[in-house]
């Protein structure tokens, strides 16, 4: 049967996309080499050894629920994002050899197989936060397998039974991160643009919602999920009081974050048994991912790590919250017990009313959803301007962006507010240049001004043209293309010198 993965995979070389790439040939014929090498060296030993090794269905309820939540999130992505789709191919290939990495390692270490739908879900949860490119995709394979070794060989005893330690998706994909920040190798991923483009579908906040919710309501993670979700608002709206701006700057929880706290952590193998430890336990991710953020950019690491590296030190954790969750105070907190007076027998019926009530409520605040004002520019430059110098730093990283999208307005403005800002004239003059350059008039004259040393630039509103660039928030391209629809969007957005329409801008 492995060797039937393997030859699985080498058929799928007849795909263009896949044999027409020298890098993804390599990679699948050296996956396809693991399966087919230790399976005959299983077959030697076990002969050998006399044993006669056996398949046993084991279909659980938790796998399935989860593939399909985890499955319906990756079609809705799919469905809006091309490089989605043009995945899909490897994510099979991934199945594919995971069910044989987990075949071979099971009759390894017993004689009986347990087959079931364990491996997708897996499979799905990986790629759903991390792809290695195509010239390296090897390593996709590696965390595959690295993922079921630690899920076979990492234990302990929990509850007077042996248990697997870590979540078999996330273990990976922090081993994985560990190793790419401390090289230095992000570049060798998709994991910038997942992050990026999990924002593109409209009401994707919902779907992760909707799609976890069986799950929420079967299996009591519900709780892990609301206690996440309400200590990284809580904190937002904190620091939104304190600062003037948002934490996560176009959202109070980043999307990635929001599918993390529903599909990545929430493992109920791995967590506590304990609804008051899994109050905790969603905390301290909440909290985590936070406080990675200020790590990560500490050392000029990309953010989309946070959801990634918490999970294993919480798994690891698991017993000492389980024992810190016996206190009083931790049992108050409990969703069931705050949800004591509603007419539902079950717990996980109380704590899963409370979250829907919760995701309602914060929807309804803006806590999530496709419109944020962090998204648009207008909010950073208000704030910019009243001297807020992380908002300035921000502000000055989304007009570089757009400025590499071609629009001469967003390099004038990154150039004035380098200049006048952030203090780094020396920037500000290639800013002028490039806006100059894309037949931005002001840009030419902020070169001369610049060179002369005045401290006043030329400003002016963003010609039509540029318009789709620079009002384009998280949620992908812009695709109107009808001025008073381009006026009518930015508007909407804070650009209010547009709510007046085009014929006024004449």
């Amino acid at each position: 049967m492995p060797v039937g993965f393997a030859f699985g995979l080498l058929a799928m070389l007849g795909l263009p996309q896949i044999g027409q790439d020298p890098n993804l040939v390599r990679s699948f014929f050296a996956a396809a080499a693991v399966l087919v090498l230790w399976a005959a060296a299983l077959f030697v030993s076990a002969t050998r050894a006399g044993r006669e090794l056996s398949i046993q269905s084991a279909v659980r309820k938790p796998h399935y629920v989860q593939m399909f939540a985890q499955g319906t999130v990756l079609v809705y992505w799919g469905w809006h994002v091309q490089m989605v789709q043009e995945w899909a191919p490897l994510i099979l290939a991934q199945i594919l050899f995971a069910f044989g990495v987990d075949a071979l390692l099971q009759w390894s270490r017993r004689d009986t197989y347990g087959m079931g739908f364990g491996p997708v879900p897996v499979m799905f949860s990986m790629n759903l936060f991390l792809w290695f490119k195509p010239e390296w995709f090897y390593f996709q394979f590696a965390m595959v397998a690295g993922g079921f070794l630690a899920k076979e060989l990492i234990r302990w005893q929990k509850n007077g039974k042996s248990a697997h330690i870590f979540n078999p998706s996330s273990f990976p994909l922090a081993v994985a991160s560990v190793i790419l920040l401390l090289t230095g190798s992000t570049e060798i991923t998709w994991g910038a643009e997942i992050a990026q483009t999990q924002y593109n579908p409209p009401y994707i906040f919902a779907v992760i919602f909707l799609a976890s919710l069986p799950g929420q309501l079967l299996f009591g993670v519900a709780t892990m999920t609301w206690s996440a979700v309400v200590s990284a608002y809580a904190f937002g709206l904190l620091y939104y009081q304190v600062t003037g701006v948002y934490y996560f700057y176009d959202s109070f929880i980043p999307i990635a974050v929001f599918l993390g706290m529903h599909l990545l952590f929430t493992d109920p193998s791995t967590s506590p048994k304990s609804e008051s430890g899994r109050v905790i336990f969603g905390v301290l991710y909440g909290m985590g991912c936070i406080g990675l953020v200020v790590v990560l950019n500490a050392f000029g690491a990309p953010e989309f790590y946070d959801k990634l590296l918490p999970v294993p030190i919480l798994n690891l954790s698991v017993r000492w919250i389980d024992r810190l969750a016996q206190q009083p105070f931790f049992r108050s907190l409990e969703p069931g017990r705050i949800l004591a007076f509603a007419p539902l027998r079950h717990t996980r019926l109380r704590t899963a009313s409370l979250w829907i009530v919760t995701f309602i409520a914060v929807r309804s605040l803006g806590g999530v959803g496709d419109d944020h004002p962090g998204q648009y520019l207008p909010f950073w430059d208000q704030a910019c301007e009243v001297g807020n110098e992380r908002a300035c730093e921000h502000l000055a990283d989304m007009q570089l962006v757009y400025c590499a999208r071609e629009s001469g307005w967003a390099c004038n403005e990154r150039g004035i507010v380098l200049a006048t800002k952030l203090d780094r004239a020396d920037l500000a003059r290639i800013e002028f240049q490039r806006a100059c350059a894309l037949d931005f008039g002001p840009g030419c004259a902020n070169v001369l001004r610049l060179t002369t040393g005045s401290e006043s630039f030329e400003e002016a509103r963003p010609p039509d043209r540029d318009l789709p660039i620079v009002i384009r928030g998280s949620k992908g391209p812009v695709m109107a293309s009808d001025r008073s629809e381009l006026y009518s969007l930015a508007c909407d957005r804070g650009w209010t010198e547009h709510c007046t329409g085009p014929m006024a801008s004449m």
